[in-house]
């Protein structure tokens, strides 16, 4: 087996995971998925248990890897959390940045919008999930990291939603977040920690609101949320 196949598998699932192609609290099927990535049954559990490492899947004796759950218990923990790690991040983020950080993260800024433009709302999502884990290595942080990047995993997932608008008003709110993106690229160059505090909360408010109302009991019904939304969409 050549060396990148399992982390191409990990890299697979983990985007299927995020874009919500495996829903919440699903079980991964071990034998299904080893035959579908033609990767043996020992890999495949290595896999699984990288995964379970970083929060996106949980691992129960005699049952297998289940995808994290987003129901209401977990949802609370995220909510009262996000708004103190992405502040947290941020200042030292502004502190920290090297040059060539924030040059990657124009980058990833840039396809961010182009990914609007062009209306790719899972594009969108993986761009943004992208942006604040760079800011993540930009903190440089080892207590912070680990909480932001599991933040991430749920965020990610919940804000299918937020960039699939459904009238003028959240279309308004997908690029007014755009911009705060900007914004804060501006403010870690710059050296300003509590301008880009204000900002990130600021950022964190902008879709708090629409993303409170996908949340239910595990498992989080958003698969039929997305295909109303494309159809909403449609229709306009």
């Amino acid at each position: 087996m050549k060396p990148n196949k399992k982390q191409a598998v990990l890299s697979t699932l983990k985007q299927q995971i995020l874009t919500l192609e495996i829903a919440p609290g699903s079980v991964l099927d071990e034998a299904v998925l080893s035959e579908k990535f033609e990767l043996s049954r020992t890999p495949l559990r290595e896999v699984f248990q990288r995964l379970a490492g970083e929060g996106y899947v949980t691992l129960e004796e005699n049952r297998g890897a289940k995808v994290s759950s987003m129901d209401l218990a977990s949802m609370r923990n995220f909510f009262q959390s996000a708004p103190m790690i992405y502040a947290a991040v941020a200042r030292l983020a502004a502190e920290n940045a090297s040059p060539g950080q924030i040059a990657e993260l124009k980058d990833i800024q840039r396809s961010f919008r182009r990914t609007g433009e062009a209306g790719d709302a899972s594009g969108m999502s993986m761009f943004n999930h992208a942006f604040h884990r760079l800011t993540g290595d930009m903190a440089g942080n080892p207590y912070l990291t680990p909480s932001l990047n599991r933040l991430l995993i749920d965020h990610t997932r919940m804000s299918q939603m937020f960039y699939r608008p459904g009238n003028p008003m959240e279309q308004k709110l997908v690029w007014t977040a755009c911009d705060q993106h900007d914004q804060m690229i501006e403010a870690i160059e710059k050296r300003e920690p509590a301008t880009i505090v204000e900002l990130t909360l600021e950022h964190w408010s902008l879709s708090r609101d629409r993303i409170e109302k996908f949340v239910r009991p595990d498992p989080l019904p958003m698969k039929l949320d997305l295909d109303l939304a494309k159809d909403e969409s449609r229709a306009v």
